[in-house]
């Protein structure tokens, strides 16, 4: 591995290395990207998963045990975190981030191509299950290390900016991943889509993610890590309250974030089937309204560059509380109205989704910043996030649907309390950032 010594320029400082960033920043997005399309497309595909892989005697009980799988891949994100942050920690970003990609390319590549129940029962749910279980263990070293990475990289002074592509990668691999669910069921008919369709999206997952992983085998490893690796033997060991605080604080803060983002993406679509919508309408009129979401997400960036994380993300937890319910009602039948409601709400939610990358890494010091972010924003998502869908689904179908409003409006006020008890970091060194 190679340090920086004392005298070396700093690696922003020169124009060659800004263009090499930005190329490690483009490769790291692009499988990033790819990684959350593959993600994605289990719960875009959801409904034709829940009859190709369980008993549909039951279509209820099918389309919750496919939602249930989702949470448990969530779940598996913490351990993927730790154990992935901790390598990352200690052999660099690069590595893992070419290992996460291999580990959920293979994952799609065995959903796309695996028996059904009908031809071998509880087994196709056994296997469905354990492909899950391997892309969750994956994807949660993937977010650690992506949000670690870029923010590293970025200039202080623009890491906003530069820490909006991490969300827009989450929201573009979302958009492909429903782009690719409206050209299946326009293309084909729901009963081809139904018998062999729904794999489409997998394998095709798992060919382009072989690109992605050229382009990651080009990427500069972090200056910040190779530095800090040099002088951790010299550093007296971290107090554990500080770091206990930058946990609860992270997990706290996203909360509201992705149980709002999951609902608005992951189970929205199947929200408006449920409502009379036709799936490719549902699946067009999501493309477009995740579009609004990612063309949002530098904007936010560079203004919390300028005025502060704070107030972009006490924003969001104030708007997105007004808005969550009245927005949930106005969805129906009609197509414009999942436009007006989801385009709505994923502005709102790329406010904080621009700046979480930022202000993630600037909790926690550079030494166990991945293991860090692996363990909160995991734990985060997979509590919060990951079963938003399921409880969306459950509360709906119970006939109180009201309650899974509330209970993203709570967690909102949740991430607000938590952002008001952090201090504000915008423009500070990364080094110097850290609780």
């Amino acid at each position: 591995m190679t340090h920086h010594t004392a005298g070396t320029t700093p690696a922003h400082a020169t124009s060659g290395t800004l263009r090499s960033k930005r190329k490690s920043m483009l490769a790291s997005s692009v499988g990033n990207v790819m990684e959350w399309y593959e993600w994605s497309a289990y719960a875009v595909f959801a409904p034709f998963i829940a009859a190709a892989m369980f008993n549909n005697a039951d279509p209820v009980s099918a389309l919750l045990s496919t939602f249930a799988v989702f949470a448990v891949g969530f779940l598996m994100r913490p351990l993927g975190g730790l154990v992935f942050g901790r390598i990352a920690d200690r052999k660099g970003r690069k590595f893992v981030l070419v290992t996460t990609m291999l580990t959920m390319a293979t994952g799609s590549l065995v959903i796309g191509l695996m028996p059904t129940y009908s031809s071998i029962g509880v087994g196709a749910s056994a296997i469905l299950l354990l492909a899950r279980v391997a892309q969750g263990f994956a994807h949660g070293g993937e977010s650690a290390t992506a949000n670690t990475y870029i923010a590293e990289i970025a200039p202080s002074e623009r890491r906003g900016l530069w820490g909006s592509i991490v969300f827009a990668a989450i929201f573009g691999g979302s958009v492909v991943a429903y782009t690719v669910g409206g050209v299946v069921t326009t293309v084909l008919s729901e009963s081809a889509v139904a018998a062999w369709g729904w794999r489409i999206p997998f394998l095709l997952g798992a060919l382009l993610a072989l690109a992605a992983l050229w382009l990651r085998r080009t990427m500069d490893e972090s200056d910040v890590f190779e530095s800090s690796d040099k002088a951790d033997a010299e550093v007296a060991p971290l107090p554990r309250g500080r770091v206990v605080r930058a946990i609860l604080l992270v997990v706290a803060m996203t909360s509201g974030i992705t149980a709002a983002h999951y609902t608005w993406t992951s189970y929205v679509s199947t929200y408006a089937i449920g409502q009379g919508m036709a799936p490719n309408t549902a699946y067009w009129v999501t493309v477009g309204a995740q579009l609004l979401g990612l063309a949002a997400l530098p904007f936010w960036g560079r203004l919390s560059d300028r005025i502060g994380r704070r107030p972009v993300m006490i924003g969001f937890a104030v708007i997105m509380t007004v808005l969550q319910l009245p927005l949930t009602a106005l969805i129906g039948p009609a197509g414009w109205t999942l436009l007006v409601a989801s385009g709505i709400a994923l502005v709102v939610i790329a406010a904080p989704g621009s700046i979480l990358s930022s202000i993630m890494s600037e909790a926690f010091p550079t030494r166990i910043r991945t293991q860090g972010i692996g363990f909160a924003y995991s734990v985060s998502v997979a509590v919060f996030g990951g079963t938003a869908p399921y409880l969306n689904q459950l509360f709906n179908n119970l006939e109180i649907g009201w309650m899974s409003s509330g209970y993203i409006m709570i967690l909102c006020v949740c991430t607000g309390i938590a952002v008001f008890l952090m201090r504000e970091t915008k423009g500070i060194r990364l080094e110097d950032a850290h609780c």
